[in-house]
Parts: C-alpha cells; structure tokens; sequence
C-alpha cells in the first residue's frame, strides 16, 4: 500500500519540476497540461475571491481601527441626502429592506465586490502565472506595465465616481420637491452604486488603450490629433449613455475626466512619434529612395553556419539531425 503513494508523491514532484521556471524556463507544456494549468490557476484565483468575500462579509459590519465600516461607506452618500427628503426610521438613517434576506444578499455582494479589490494582487497573480511562460521577456515586461496602470486608472475611476455619487444622487432625488419622499431598498441602491463605480473604472482604461495601440504603431499621434474633436464629442455621447439614470453631473464628470486623460493620452502617443522619427533619421533611414534597398546583410547562411544543438548522449548534432 506505500508504493502507490510513494508514485503519487514523486508524480505531483514531477509537475512542479515541469511548471517550475529553473527547469521549464520556456514553459513548454502538452495540451493537456495547460488544461490542468489553466484549472489549477483558476481554482486558486476563485479561492483568493471567495477568501475575500468572507474578510469583505465581515467588514461590512465592522470598523477597523480609523477606518469605518463597509456598510458605513455604502450608506453615507444615501445618508447625505437632506432628511427632509429621505425616509428615516426611528434609529437614523437606513436603507430600506422589502424582502427577506435582502440586507444578507446586500452584504454578500458588497463583501464580494470589496474582497475581490482586496485580494486583486491574489488572482491578478494567477492569471499572469498562466500566460507569462509564453511570453518573451519584452512582452512581459509590456504586459506588468499595462496591468499596473490598468489598475492604477481603474482605482482612480471608481474613487471619483465615489466622490461624485453623492452629489448626483441628490440631485436626482431633488425633483418633484416637496411630492417625494425617497425611501431607497439595498438592493436597487447598491446596484446602482456599484454599477456606477464599474463604469467609472473600466472607462478609465480608454487612454491606456490609446497609448498602448500607439505603441505597437497601430494608431499615429497624426491621427489622433485630425479625430481628436470627433473623439471628445464622442466621449461625452458615450458619457450620457454610460451614466446610470443619465444625471448631468456624473455625465459631465465624466465626459470631463476622460478628455483630460485622452489629452494625456496623445501627448504621450506624440512624444512616442517624435522619439521613433529622431530614431529612424539617425539611422538614415528615411534618406533611401522608394527603389533602394535597406542596409541590411542579405547573404544567405549555410549549413555549417547554424549553431549545433546538443544530443541526448552529450554530443553535438547539426540541424539537419532534427529530421
């Protein structure tokens, strides 16, 4: 009975010698190992959600040293509304709960959303662990860089989302003056604000996205600059769109936000542009007519020109002893 699990150990020995970067530097797998790579990855990513919506579930209700509680959070921006056009019960004020385990599926998806922020680096690291293998050292450094600011910029958006939420949610209670009275449910309330926070988020990307397509030349700063009215008018159609309940001031945040970082955007791509020039004039590239070749080395190589590889017995083999 010890030998099969002497077989097992030294099997799952093996697999970690085959995903490990000393003995595996290139990553190379079967299909079937990255199947069970992928699922491994992802059993771990959902793990560091799931442990992050226990810590978001339990802050929700809890204050921890300065900083409040989750649910005090949520709720201050409903709270700033004047109370004379909110719904107060008798302890102050509170959301509204109109079914049974509305405030547990509330607090649950709170808690999930704030852990999943949390515990981002966790499950961010297991998606880079799956693709960085197959990635050259250029494109790796390219992808943490596009992940950092993606981050960065997501954070930013949703802060001032936050930051606005307040004042758009008392200007949209404030119609109807004195025939309302607002009486939030959680459920519709969080949806919202969540909603808000995640547009906010991901429409801050847009500028990493323009900088990163003028990196890999798909898009000039020659362009950007002859469609940049279209794009701010753009923007702010998309702002009016986007917004939940299409209130003016969360639109015109924004719709203002995103210019700015657009503007950023294509100064970058022009400072880009202008470096890739000086560097094709000191190369002398642009000095060659349409019908002169590029001073490149065009002689062919031989076969006693190509490195040998090592066999399996130690020797040195030729290329054509992969045939």
């Amino acid at each position: 009975m010890a030998e099969p699990a002497s077989g097992n150990g030294d099997s799952r020995r093996s697999k970690r010698r085959k995903r490990s970067r000393r003995t595996n530097p290139d990553g190379t797998m079967t299909l079937i190992e990255h199947i069970y790579e992928f699922r491994r990855r992802l059993g771990f990513a959902m793990l560091a959600i799931v442990v992050g919506g226990i810590l978001g579930f339990i802050w929700f209700g809890t204050k921890i040293g300065p900083i409040p509680s989750l649910g005090d959070l949520v709720k201050d921006p409903y709270c700033a509304i004047p109370p004379d056009r909110r719904l107060d019960s008798a302890e102050g004020c509170r959301l509204l709960q109109t079914v049974p385990f509305e405030a547990f599926m509330t607090q649950l998806k709170v808690g999930i959303a704030a852990g999943a922020v949390l515990l981002s680096p966790a499950w961010l690291y297991q998606l880079w662990a799956f693709i960085a293998p197959g990635l050259y050292s250029k494109e790796r450094k390219y992808a943490l860089t596009f992940v950092g600011f993606a981050s960065v910029l997501f954070a930013a958006g949703a802060v001032l989302a936050y930051i606005l939420f307040p004042h758009a949610l008392q200007l949209l209670m404030g119609f109807g003056q004195d025939a309302f009275v607002t009486a939030l449910t959680a459920d519709k309330y969080i949806s919202f604000l969540l909603s808000l926070l995640i547009i906010f988020g991901i429409s801050f990307e847009l500028p990493l996205l323009v900088v990163m397509l003028n990196r890999v030349g798909i898009v000039k700063y020659v362009q950007l600059k002859k469609w940049r009215r279209g794009i701010v008018f753009a923007l702010f159609v998309f702002a009016a769109f986007a917004t939940p309940g299409s209130d003016p001031f969360s639109m015109l945040g924004l719709a203002g936000a995103l210019t700015v970082l657009f503007e950023i955007a294509v100064q970058m791509a022009r400072f880009h542009d202008r470096k890739l020039e000086k560097a094709r004039g000191d190369e002398g590239w642009d000095q060659l007519a349409d019908d002169e070749a590029a001073p490149f080395d065009y002689t062919p190589s031989t076969v006693d020109d190509e490195p040998s590889t090592p066999t399996a017995s130690g020797g040195r083999s030729s290329t054509d002893d992969v045939t």
